[in-house]
């Protein structure tokens, strides 16, 4: 696993034995995530929620986010992230924090505008996590998550519209976005 593209392209990323705590994202579904955002990433603030090796928050950082938090509920994930980020040279720019997402989300108080979320496939983390992440979204704030398919995420998930799914193989992207104050309000006219 490496970082595809950016500052620390190429960098090797190491990820925890087996797939029982992580499942790493394929390259092929990264670096498609990774087009989708693009035009979004320089400067952006990015939260890598079940960030497992960090390698999501890391390519944002490599291609040009300001900065990444990272969290993951595993203490062993949140070492190697720690180790991921120092190793590619985004550490000054990381916040690794350990804890369950749902609490993290309910005490945050930062806006961000880009947010990353691959949890562990066929446990309904995604369809209970996505109204806590509104929260926490800036307006014309993106999220991005990873799931199997067969999955069915709603339209709507507290301020959040989707607005695409793309399909890669065996993984579904969905990306939602949190609305503008300007185009909340034109809606409501």
């Amino acid at each position: 696993m490496r970082v595809v593209a950016g500052e620390a392209r190429g960098r090797r990323l190491e990820a925890l034995p087996g797939t029982d705590v992580t499942r790493p994202t394929l390259s092929q579904v990264k670096e498609a995530m990774f087009s989708i955002v693009q035009f979004d990433l320089p400067g952006a603030r990015v939260l890598d929620l079940y960030a497992g090796s960090g390698q999501l928050g890391i390519e944002a950082l490599s291609r040009g986010a300001a900065r990444c938090v990272f969290l993951d509920a595993s203490r062993e994930a949140v070492r190697i992230v720690m180790d991921n980020c120092k190793a590619c040279g985004v550490f000054d720019r990381s916040r690794v924090n350990l804890g369950e997402a749902a609490r993290y989300l309910s005490a945050c108080r930062e806006q961000f505008d880009l947010a990353l979320l691959d949890p562990p496939f066929r446990q309904g983390m995604l369809e209970q996590i996505l109204p806590a992440v509104d929260k926490v979204m800036a307006p014309g704030g993106i999220v991005l998550c990873e799931s199997e398919v067969g999955l069915v995420l709603p339209a709507q998930a507290g301020g959040l519209t989707l607005q695409k799914q793309y399909k890669y193989g065996k993984v579904l992207l969905w990306k939602y976005l949190k609305p503008r104050q300007e185009e909340q309000r034109g809606e409501e006219e």
